[in-house]
C-alpha cells in the first residue's frame, strides 16, 4: 500500500486563510471562562491572602508523609476537599486546647 498525502487537505478546507479565517477577532483564540466571576473585594495584606476567600489564607506546612495519604484517602471517602479535613482537624485540635487552658492569647507585636 502506498501511504496518503494530506498535506493540502487543510488548507483547502479552510480556504486561502488557513484557520485563522474560522476565528474570529482575527485570528486570536480566547478562552472562555464559566461561570459567575470572582470578585474580592478585600484589602490583601499579605501575598498568602491573594486569590483566596475572605477569611482564608495559604499557608505550607510539613506532614509526614503516611499521614498525608491517610487525610487524602479521609478526604476522598467523605466526599470532601483536603482543605475541609485539614480546616477541622485544625478548629478540633484548638477547641481542646482551649478546654483545658483557656482561651488562647494572641502572641504580642514585636516592638
Amino acid at each position: 500500500m502506498s501511504k496518503k498525502d494530506f498535506k493540502g487537505t487543510l488548507s483547502q478546507v479552510t480556504g486561502a486563510g488557513g484557520l485563522s479565517s474560522l476565528i474570529p477577532d482575527g485570528g486570536e483564540l480566547k478562552r472562555e471562562t464559566r461561570g459567575r466571576p470572582r470578585t474580592y473585594s478585600r484589602k490583601i495584606t499579605k501575598s498568602s491572602q491573594d486569590k483566596t476567600p475572605e477569611g482564608e489564607t495559604r499557608a505550607t506546612f510539613i506532614v509526614r508523609e503516611d499521614l498525608l495519604e491517610k487525610i487524602k484517602a479521609v478526604a476522598y471517602w467523605e466526599r470532601a476537599r483536603i482543605k475541609d479535613i485539614i480546616n477541622g482537624a485544625l478548629v478540633d485540635v484548638v477547641e481542646r486546647y482551649e478546654a483545658e487552658h483557656g482561651e488562647i492569647k494572641p502572641i504580642p507585636e514585636k516592638e
